[in-house]
């Protein structure tokens, strides 16, 4: 009987110690998964928000060359030609590299709103219909002003999600310290009592 109570106090203290293992390896595997998270986060952030920033500047900084432009009353027609349509090959440069980022719904809606004002500047080029580019101009850097602000909020909400799964890894990673202070102490209590088993203090010599 008393071997079979030991056995169980045995089974009961190893499957604590199996309970507590499982726990920390879950935890484990999750704060891995997390922090690839983090990781594919803070990569967009970088590739698919601020490259793409830069890419809108670039739009805005010729657009507003192109609508200058066509506003100069002492340039003639075939001279306004040439610049607007040399800005334009590298405003269908950036396209390329626009269009290999990962782009919302909302962010390709506008982006295809804006290739079509950058067409129809264009296609008024070839009629030297210079007032009409201006406004097509207007038109495409009010679409790039929200495609900033698409930009802004994605970026917000990528920096929060990033934020949020490294408040969960901290909470995680006090979750394992707590269990592994439990472990040790079991692992503690369960030498002591072996140990008090074991060494059998003697008695003091009899005076008889």
């Amino acid at each position: 009987m008393k071997d079979l109570k030991k056995y169980s106090n045995k089974t009961k203290a190893a499957f604590i110690l199996l309970i507590v293992m499982l726990l920390i390896l879950l935890g484990n595997f999750n704060t891995l998964q997390n922090s690839k998270n983090v990781n594919d986060n803070i990569n967009a952030i970088y590739k698919d928000r601020l490259v793409v920033a830069h890419y809108i500047f670039q739009y805005s900084k010729q657009l507003h060359f192109i609508k200058a432009e066509a506003e100069k009353l002492n340039l003639s027609d075939n001279t306004k030609r040439t610049e607007i349509t040399h800005t334009l090959d590298i405003v269908h440069n950036i396209d390329d590299l626009y269009a290999k980022t990962v782009l919302t719904n909302k962010e390709k809606q506008y982006f295809d709103a804006f290739l079509i004002s950058c067409k129809e500047i264009n296609n008024q080029l070839e009629n030297k219909n210079w007032s009409q580019i201006v406004v097509s101009s207007e038109e495409a850097l009010k679409t790039l002003e929200s495609l900033s602000h698409i930009q802004i909020e994605e970026g917000k909400a990528k920096l929060a999600a990033a934020n949020a799964m490294y408040s969960k890894n901290n909470s995680i990673g006090q979750l394992q310290i707590a269990l592994l202070i439990i472990l040790g102490g079991i692992t503690v209590y369960l030498l002591i009592k072996k140990i008090k088993k074991t060494v059998k203090i003697p008695e003091p010599p009899s005076l008889n």
